[in-house]
């Protein structure tokens, strides 16, 4: 993008002056001609790359965008002036991303591209769902329609994401001032009583003795320990970002006691909503089946619809070809199997979504019920166990310093 400085006589008949950002200089006199303002003079001040990285647009902002070009191309406007109008009113510092974003899109529609075309060329902003809805409501001539179905699909899975995010604060939180708290005990307040331990010269009880030794040890090859946990964090983390690290993970995701069927659950509405959508915004069922693998969020999940989809594109029905994978819950199979017959697959997929939302919420509640209470304890166990370790010789006061005597 290029940043141009204007100045240009409003409908009124006002001489006005400000910046516009656009790809060339006819594409930044036709925007601002769109605005309704004729140009008298305009002059390059910088010049910004056009795929400019490290770019961000949250999901509020993402849902936002969505929701009012929605309702502006429901109420007749047509999509420039709609984005001109997003692009102006969003502010330059809060939400730089979107505001960088929505320019592109806007000079690229300007050049004659269609909206689905502009958005495809943002692929870390739009997802592979968002820009097939969008070029389904497109083709379909139904977009304000389509634009707000995606901003509710953006508002459940955002909402969703917060709340498994939420849930999962508090025990993170906890546990990070247990290790703060130990790590200053055994750093800064187990050292002054083993100094003062030592000089009575007598054994102490063996949880001190260990505290002690441990205290020593981490103070002494404090480096060493840094790198070691460095160097394994990032290993793990090296690992789980390649194939087989993954699909061990997302395996091992599936079989966890407590977190395995809530993350099966997640998975599986995701599933649903997703295909929901796709189906009803008119976009191909092979298309759709590699949309909602992709975006399934587990590669055991997304193996078993690319089966599916194997399947379907021989000839196969959607509910046989998924009753052969046992990944997919059997009220999920005969939901589907009922809407195929009906003709309302999308509708039974969107209450199962709504169904199983309802579940993860409940099981969500219930997991951080049960944590707390555990948190408190392991809290209690780290921190009063060190306490009362270096207590310990001073409840036997008497036997270490009648000990120290006799040496």
């Amino acid at each position: 993008m290029i940043t141009y400085a204007y100045q240009a006589r409003n409908s009124e008949g006002k001489t006005v002056s400000g910046v516009a950002d656009a790809i060339n200089e006819e594409n930044a006199i036709n925007t601002l001609m769109a605005r309704g303002l004729m140009v008298l003079s305009l002059e390059q001040k910088a010049v910004g790359s056009s795929n400019r990285r490290g770019v961000k647009v949250s999901d509020s902002d993402l849902v936002l965008f969505t929701r009012q070009l929605a309702t502006m191309v429901e109420a007749g406007l047509p999509l420039l002036t709609a984005l001109t109008a997003l692009y102006e009113q969003s502010d330059p510092r809060k939400q730089a991303g979107l505001r960088y974003v929505v320019g592109e899109i806007m000079a690229r529609v300007q050049q004659g591209e269609t909206f689905n075309e502009a958005i495809a060329k943002q692929p870390k902003i739009f997802s592979r769902l968002y820009i097939s809805m969008v070029k389904a409501g497109e083709t379909g001539g139904m977009l304000s329609d389509i634009l707000d179905r995606l901003a509710g699909f953006l508002e459940s899975a955002s909402r969703l994401t917060k709340k498994v995010k939420s849930a999962m604060t508090y025990p993170v939180i906890v546990i990070l001032i247990a290790l703060s708290i130990t790590t200053f005990l055994i750093v800064k307040v187990v050292p002054t009583f083993g100094g003062i331990f030592s000089e009575f010269g007598a054994k102490l009880p063996a949880p001190t003795q260990f505290l002690i030794d441990v205290s020593d040890a981490i103070r002494g090859s404090w480096v060493w320990i840094v790198l070691v946990i460095g160097g394994t964090i990032y290993g793990i983390r090296h690992f789980l970002s390649t194939q087989v690290g993954t699909e061990l993970w997302d395996r091992y995701q599936l079989k966890l006691p407590v977190m395995g069927p809530l993350v099966h659950k997640i998975c599986m509405s995701r599933f649903a909503r997703t295909f929901a959508q796709l189906i009803r915004s008119g976009v191909p069922i092979l298309e759709v089946m590699s949309i909602v693998g992709e975006t399934s969020g587990n590669t055991m999940v997304e193996r078993a619809i690319k089966g599916v989809a194997e399947e379907v594109e021989k000839g196969d029905g959607l509910g046989a070809a998924m009753s052969r994978q046992t990944i997919f819950p059997p009220i999920m199979l005969r939901m589907v199997s009922a809407g195929e017959a009906t003709g309302k697959i999308d509708a039974m997929l969107e209450k199962m979504a709504d169904f199983w939302d309802e579940e993860i919420e409940a099981m969500l509640d219930a997991l951080t019920s049960l944590i707390e209470p555990f948190l408190i304890v392991f809290l209690g166990v780290v921190v009063g166990g060190i306490v009362i370790a270096m207590f310990l010789p001073i409840f036997k006061l008497n036997d270490i310093v009648s000990g120290a005597g006799k040496h």
